[in-house]
């Protein structure tokens, strides 16, 4: 039983209202459980979103697809007049044997292959490939989540499991974290649910990027010999399968604005290196901006960070003379925010750099790993409890505490040449440190040749420890 799990500090007290849609009384029940939480807690409730609402619950019945024009997460601001876009979390009420029926059935389409009709109402043919790609990376439970976020359309979604009370439940969102939170008295249940509807509200995102002069000569970057690495490290990374397929959120479901609305915080995944030239870092752009497939980029997929706003809201970025000049990846920030409190190193000829030379992450988990040869930070613990989602100011810092803890990256003696961390429901980062006469990420991937770091598709989505067996650290996940 979850008593005393470990909370954020920077949790804030929200304005949430309750919009009823259509319903089982148990998902009527567990709304209104929830309200009654927050309000006793000393949050705002409301009958009707005001202003300052910055959370919306609302319910949709399992199976019935909604029109894009009755979806709160499209409409609510519009509709309440209010000042900005709430969290909108939908709750959907499956019985047992109707979770374990859409479960197998996800499992059969998963066997099937792309091509078949996956038999659930109000799927585009379009979305086939995509369901069923994010399926072979995450299993039925992320098939069977993607397809109830299209019916509700709405990312964040609580299927609760039960007949007259709950049994358990899971809570969906962008990136593919599904964790069950399961009944065992109520006011374990409510708080727990209640905590992670909190998490999420009381994020912000980091995304409001500031150019900076001066601007990047053609001919300066065409010289540029981390942009060869860059593109070859791409290419080496995709031969081992490392990066997730390109979702391409209009596919999903014809929803206007839709692209928009997901793929601004949507990432499968980026990398980026530190350039001596440039003193900056060399990164991937943002998915959001034109597609982009990880695995064989060019150098117009690439943007320039310089280094971080004062406000902590946004990189600062330089732009290339002649280039279409995309924003960076949304874990910009994060990206370049570990260097902040780690030391810099003397590279060979005198010229000063972080000791992080590159950094990846991606939609992987870690099986196992060689503790001679890699390091695992751990993020704080109530981000193993609570997780958070990219391009927030909450991954930030999880992110840069994580690495900041790293011995072999504050002692750039230690022979350790790669350190990587796991984020719950979400992936992993890997960076190296500087390894005369390889170059960029090339550590990594022969880390991953080397079993040094055994990736999986399976990703925590809880608290989990690695055990050590001999040389060898081994997952093993509690969250279960």
């Amino acid at each position: 039983m979850l008593i005393h799990t470990p909370t954020h500090s920077w949790l804030k007290k929200l304005s949430l209202s309750y919009v009823p849609g259509s319903a089982t009384d148990l998902a009527e029940r567990v709304a209104t459980k929830l309200m009654d939480y927050f309000h006793h807690e000393g949050h705002t409730t409301e009958s009707v979103p005001s202003v300052e609402t910055r959370v919306v619950l609302t319910t949709v019945r399992l199976g019935e697809p909604l029109g894009w024009r009755e979806a709160l997460m499209f409409t609510a601001r519009r509709r309440y007049k209010l000042k900005h876009a709430p969290t909108v979390f939908t709750i959907v009420h499956a019985l047992p044997e109707q979770f374990d029926e859409w479960l197998a059935k996800s499992e059969q389409v998963l066997k099937d292959g792309p091509e078949i009709a996956p038999g659930f109402d109000g799927i585009p043919e379009t979305a086939y490939r995509t369901l069923y790609q994010q399926g072979k990376r995450g299993g039925a439970i992320l098939y069977l989540l993607r397809v109830i976020q299209i019916q509700t359309k709405c990312i964040r979604v609580l299927l609760v499991i039960g007949k007259d009370e709950p049994e358990s439940a899971f809570l969906f969102d962008l990136v593919g974290a599904h964790p069950q939170i399961k009944f065992e008295d109520p006011q374990t249940f409510y708080r727990d649910i209640a905590t992670r509807i909190l998490t999420a509200a009381s994020t912000e995102e980091i995304t409001k990027h500031q150019v900076v002069e001066p601007e990047i000569r053609q001919e300066e970057w065409d010289r540029l010999s981390a942009i060869k690495e860059m593109t070859r490290a791409s290419q080496e990374l995709g031969k081992r399968d490392f990066f997730t397929e390109m979702i391409q959120v209009s596919q999903l479901a014809e929803i206007p604005g839709l692209s928009d609305a997901i793929s601004s915080q949507y990432s499968e995944g980026c990398f980026a290196t530190w350039d001596v030239q440039l003193n900056g870092l060399l990164t991937t752009i943002t998915g959001s901006a034109r597609p982009v497939r990880k695995e064989n980029i060019t150098d117009k997929d690439l943007a320039v960070i310089a280094g971080i706003k004062p406000e902590r809201d946004g990189a600062l970025i330089r732009k290339v003379a002649g280039h279409p000049n995309h924003p960076p990846s949304s874990e910009a920030v994060e990206m370049i925010g570990m260097d902040l409190v780690l030391p810099n190193v003397s590279l060979p000829g005198g010229a000063p750099a972080p000791v992080i030379r590159s950094k990846l992450h991606g939609h992987r988990g870690v099986r196992s790993f060689d503790r001679s040869r890699v390091e695992y930070v751990s993020v704080p613990e109530s981000y193993l409890y609570y997780p958070v989602s990219c391009s927030t100011d909450a991954q930030y810092r999880a992110v840069q505490e994580a690495f900041a803890g790293s011995s072999a990256l504050q002692n750039p003696q230690d022979p350790r040449q790669i350190v990587f961390t796991v984020l719950p429901g979400h992936g992993l980062v890997i960076v190296e440190k500087w390894v005369e006469g390889k170059q960029a990420f090339q550590a990594i991937w022969e880390a991953l040749d080397n079993r040094d770091l055994e990736i999986t598709n399976d990703i925590p989505q809880g608290p989990f420890v690695f055990e050590n067996n001999g040389q060898r650290s081994v997952l093993r996940d509690t969250s279960r």
